[in-house]
């Protein structure tokens, strides 16, 4: 496979994808109001695609290790492209909504099978250069999402953005042109495991988004059926053996944590701007755009940086970044929306290098039997921190309704740094765990 050709036209089609995410966001106030819906209601546009994204995103890279790529790739970008089609054509709401979930049942595959091909195909020496080129393309669509969808609102409404997601159309003949054929490794599918997985994420969502005991509960006990039948079943969906590896549970950690800070400062960041500065939606684009524009830009040299100095050294920078810039919306937010514009500069490209570092740190550290679902459940733990970031921050900011709106942003920024810290601190122990294996191989010898 030349992954020179392959990586950057993956990368644009997971840049379709990302960005259909967050090219909803400025519409949501013209949806509600054409469709004569609730907020609550329109809120569902969102959150719909998000959870349905990260549910299909683990699914089709457990799917890697029973069904080839390229026909995994051809299901999941022909519901994406077909299901657009449909959204473009709809004039109700429940035609919206269906077509939100039919999107994202097909965009998970970009994310899911993404990692695993660079993990299967490209060698472990160029592998950090393109996995920072698939999270530099994320980054730069969550940045230019709310532009792109400004603009298509403005002058197409809300039904142009579907427009956008069609072109995976014309990328899926191109990669399966490039991509390698395989056999797959036989076995049997787990679709108990799968829908418990689903039912686990969904509920738990559920239960923080409606700050809802009765749904907690659920998630609950849907949580003890699904570890009673990971136990009895021979070939589970999650493999209860990754969950045994020390490393790779500290990694989980840190991915969620890490997703938590971006989703949170994506989801606060267009808010103060919004409330503190009132700019406009626009506005709001502009200012955010810079940060993705140079995450893109750094992209060649993150990962050439990767690839020869290593993941943890990338690792560690990033993190620093990230505290910093949480510090420092922290304490001076409210001075100047410059503050923000600065901030999410160097925001951008650390979380860009501190999740491909991260990714490509978890794919050494796994047996290659263990690659689909190991990285499968990493892009669910990442993407459910970051579901659970939106609501949390949400759930926060209602809270502080008393307090002045400078404060209530800057408390959760707060909040966000903490989070920051504990990543710090996992990211730690886990170097230092990894210095003292060498030494305990060395001691056995």
């Amino acid at each position: 496979m030349n992954d020179k050709v392959v990586m950057p036209v993956w990368t644009i089609g997971l840049f379709i994808v990302v960005m259909n995410t967050t090219m909803f966001n400025v519409s949501i106030p013209s949806i509600i109001r054409e469709l004569s819906i609730s907020a609550d209601m329109g809120s569902w546009v969102i959150s719909s695609y998000s959870i349905g994204y990260a549910l299909a995103t683990v699914i089709y890279s457990r799917l890697t290790d029973v069904v080839s790529l390229r026909r995994l790739l051809t299901i999941g970008l022909l519901v994406l492209g077909l299901s657009s089609v449909f959204g473009l054509f709809a004039r109700d709401f429940n035609a919206l909504l269906i077509a939100r979930i039919l999107q994202s049942a097909g965009a998970g595959v970009m994310a899911g099978l993404g990692l695993v091909l660079a993990s299967r195909y490209i060698p472990i020496e160029r592998r950090g250069s393109a996995i920072a080129m698939i999270s530099a393309g994320s980054a730069m669509a969550f940045g230019l999402g709310p532009i792109v969808g400004g603009l298509i609102s403005e002058y197409f409404g809300w039904n142009g953005l579907f427009a956008i997601t069609c072109l995976v159309l014309v990328i899926l003949p191109v990669l399966l042109n490039l991509l390698p054929k395989e056999n797959a490794v036989p076995f049997r599918f787990d679709g108990l495991g799968a829908f418990l997985t689903i039912v686990n994420a969904g509920t738990l969502l559920l239960a923080v988004t409606q700050r809802s005991l009765v749904w907690f509960c659920i998630s609950v006990l849907s949580i003890l059926a699904h570890a009673w039948h990971m136990k009895h079943k021979k070939e589970p969906f999650i493999n209860p053996d990754l969950l045994t590896k020390s490393a790779y549970r500290k990694l989980l950690a840190i991915g969620f944590c890490i997703l938590v800070m971006n989703l949170g400062n994506l989801f606060l960041m267009p808010l103060a701007l919004a409330n503190l500065f009132h700019q406009s939606a626009l506005t709001i684009g502009l200012t955010i755009a810079p940060g993705a524009i140079l995450s893109a830009f750094l992209t060649r040299y993150v990962g050439r940086w990767i690839d020869r100095y290593g993941n943890l050294r990338f690792l560690f920078i990033g993190h620093g970044i990230l505290t910093v810039v949480m510090a420092a919306f922290y304490f001076i937010l409210g001075v100047s929306p410059a503050i923000i514009l600065c901030g999410y500069l160097c925001f951008s490209p650390a979380f860009s290098a501190t999740i491909a570092s991260l990714n490509n740190e978890t794919s050494r550290i796994l047996p290659k039997s263990f690659v689909g679902s190991g990285m499968g459940l990493m892009q669910l733990i990442q993407f459910f921190g970051g579901s659970i970031s939106v609501a949390a921050c949400g759930i926060l900011l209602a809270l502080e309704k008393n307090a002045s709106l400078v404060h209530a942003y800057r408390d959760v920024y707060g909040v966000l740094f903490l989070v920051s810290l504990c990543s710090l601190g996992v990211l730690l122990w886990y170097k230092l765990k990894e210095e003292q294996a060498p030494d305990l191989e060395k001691g056995q010898a």
